[in-house]
């Protein structure tokens, strides 16, 4: 009688474990990626949420040098986006140069919950984040990832995290990038739910770019995201009061999705890991260089270096150097920054039965949207054959709203159905970045 109550406990248990819709379909974790999950815990102060966390290590890295975290926002939408984060080539791109890890959480949040639940690391998602580096380090054969630098992007309650993180762990972070939300630094009384925070002098150390789009109270003064500027205002002025190298980049054409942040996000990102990135693993962070820097106006469009800027230095947004400097410049204007360098060339090609597969990188500056395909030197296709982004430049992965691949994953696979039966082919592929160029 024991075992058959024993048996229905644990029937009636199992469901309630198991992954619900929309959070139980998404890429698998194999080599070089790697995934934990933790289930919803009901002690005070803990995460409330199950959540998964999945990291991409580069191949052949034989120490990681950091960790670059991609969050997403709040909603079941942007939440069972984050699935595919760390799958994403463009941002593997620049975890690869560097040496760091590509991490992506997905906080399996109902669309109705308080999303401060877990997009507020006091609430429990500090200490699950800091539990899955050390568990996947362990899953890894990379334990170094529990004590490595973190450099954080998240869109709307991903940006409050990343903030709130930034704040938390300023000694932690290499440089932080929140898309359009921030956390709150004076309470709310119309939002009690949202705890206010108080800024560190540390905070200072830390490059901060903050992102949005100016239908989100810039140039559009009503709607639903009308009040991020706002926000975003408030945050830069007081960290800029306390000395913070932070600056503000907002998108001419967008509301609160993603649009072609990635483009401007990642060579900022890439700046600031090669400045601060110790050689070795362990050692501590370096200081951001404050020499090169150069100063923009508040919802400007013109940079100038810091020496030569007329304006308020102290109310001036932060920019680490001139080449980031003139690719902000492009960005607030129309976001078509310039890329000269070819993407690299497709690998491993293989040819059966007509059907091709293949892996190809993406490039750094402008990622990847398409593949050629080459016959006997004659283009028989396109993978995707119409690449597709709602939310900005068509890329072969495809964006959701978080900026994160689509799910499923498109594969590099392309079936040559007209090929001519019998007939020994000769095979090309071209990868071809968002700027046009090809791979050589």
């Amino acid at each position: 009688m024991r075992s058959l109550a024993l048996l229905s406990l644990l029937a009636l248990t199992a469901p309630l474990l198991a992954q619900q819709p929309p959070y139980d379909v998404f890429p698998a974790a194999d080599p070089p990626y790697y995934r934990v999950r933790y289930e919803a815990s009901t002690t005070p102060g803990e995460l409330i949420f199950p959540v998964n966390y999945t990291v991409w290590v580069p191949p052949g890295v034989k120490k990681l040098r950091g960790v670059i975290v991609h969050q997403h926002g709040c909603g079941e939408g942007s939440c069972k986006s984050g699935l595919t984060g760390a799958f994403d080539l463009h941002w593997q791109a620049l975890a690869k140069k560097h040496g760091c890890a590509l991490l992506a959480p997905s906080y399996e949040q109902p669309e109705k919950a308080d999303c401060q639940m877990w997009c507020d690391p006091r609430n429990g998602s500090d200490k699950a984040f800091q539990k899955a580096l050390a568990d996947l380090g362990a899953k890894s054969g990379h334990p170094e990832l529990s004590k490595v630098p973190w450099a954080l992007w998240g869109h709307s309650g991903g940006g409050h995290w990343t903030g709130g993180m930034t704040i938390l762990h300023p000694d932690r972070v290499a440089a932080a990038c929140p898309r359009s939300g921030v956390p709150l630094l004076e309470e709310n009384p119309t939002r009690p739910t949202i705890k206010a925070y108080t800024l560190p002098d540390a905070i200072s150390g830390v490059p901060i770019m903050c992102n949005l789009g100016t239908k989100e109270g810039v140039t559009v003064k009503e709607g639903r995201f009308a009040g991020a500027w706002a926000a975003n205002e408030k945050f830069f002025t007081a960290v800029r009061a306390k000395g913070g190298l932070i600056g503000i980049s907002v998108d001419p054409f967008t509301s609160h999705e993603c649009g072609n942040q990635r483009y401007f996000t990642i060579l900022w990102l890439d700046a600031c890991l090669s400045a601060r990135l110790p050689e070795q693993s362990g050692d501590p962070l370096k200081p951001m260089p404050t020499k090169n820097a150069w100063l923009a106006p508040l919802l400007g469009t013109e940079a100038t270096p810091s020496e030569k800027f007329a304006g308020d230095k102290a109310q001036a947004l932060w920019l680490p150097n001139e080449a980031i400097a003139k690719a902000w410049m492009t960005y607030v204007k129309d976001t078509a920054i310039a890329d000269t360098t070819p993407p690299p060339a497709p690998t491993g090609l293989e040819v059966k039965d007509n059907v091709l597969t293949w892996k190809a990188e993406a490039d750094l500056e402008s990622g990847l949207a398409h593949f050629i395909i080459m016959r006997d030197g004659e283009q028989v296709g396109t993978v995707p054959e119409q690449p597709k982004n709602p939310f900005g430049r068509p890329i072969f992965q495809g964006l959701q709203y978080s900026d994160t691949p689509t799910n499923p994953l498109v594969e590099m696979r392309f079936a040559d159905t007209k090929a001519e039966a019998g007939k020994k082919h000769q095979y090309r592929v071209i990868s071809v970045n968002t700027a046009g160029l090809k791979s050589e």
